[in-house]
Order: C-alpha cells, then sequence, then structure tokens
C-alpha cells in the first residue's frame, strides 16, 4: 500500500511533530551543542531536551557523541536546515497570503459602510 520512501517521509515528519524538537533543530542548525547549552539557550528543563533529544536521535536525524562527561549534539544531515529555511517559506506565504484575505476584508467593510 505505501512505498518505504512514503513511509520514511511520513516517519520523519512524525519525529519532527513537536515545536521543541523544531526548536532544538534550529539551534543544532548554527553548530553542535550541548544538552546543558541547549537547556540554558531554551529555558527548558532537562528532562524534556533530553526526551525531545531521544525523539530525534531515534529516527536518525541527530547524533551524539560523548566529549568526556558531556554529549555534544549535531544534526545527522545538514539538508536539515534546507528544510528547516522551506518551513519557514512556506510559514511566510500562508501570512502573506492571510493578511491580503484580510485587507481584501478590510477594504469590502469599508466600501460597506460608505
Amino acid at each position: 500500500m505505501w512505498t518505504d520512501m512514503q513511509q520514511f517521509k511520513a516517519d520523519f515528519f512524525k519525529a519532527l511533530a513537536h515545536p521543541l524538537r523544531i526548536r532544538i533543530l534550529e539551534l543544532l542548525s548554527e553548530g553542535e551543542k550541548s544538552v546543558t547549552e541547549i537547556q540554558s539557550t531554551l529555558n527548558s528543563e532537562g528532562s524534556a531536551v533530553s526526551q525531545q533529544l531521544s525523539v530525534l536521535r531515534s529516527k536518525n536525524i541527530v547524533v551524539g557523541i560523548k566529549d568526556g562527561k558531556r554529549v555534544v549534539y549535531s544534526l545527522r544531515d545538514p539538508s536539515i536546515i534546507k528544510l528547516l529555511i522551506v518551513t519557514r517559506e512556506i510559514f511566510n506565504n500562508h501570512l502573506i497570503d492571510t493578511l491580503s484575505m484580510l485587507e481584501e476584508l478590510d477594504e469590502e467593510d469599508t466600501l460597506s459602510k460608505s
């Protein structure tokens, strides 16, 4: 029924389907970071960050490398950065469309009142 590629995409997008995971990916797109750095930047609890990193690790989206007592995380594939950029562009396009509709509604409202 589903191809392997479709299943991969579905699983991949499911792994991204949390705002904290997206924020972690945005941070890692700037370069590798330790768990402590991620926690302090996001001002988030350690358990929440660790839980989300675990999901991202399990789907091979991020990798963690031990550096002494700490673990340093990075994006497994730099194409993730492109995905984040495209997603922002899609968001901006939706926002522009919404603003255009609001302007049209305001114009219609103004015309109907005159």
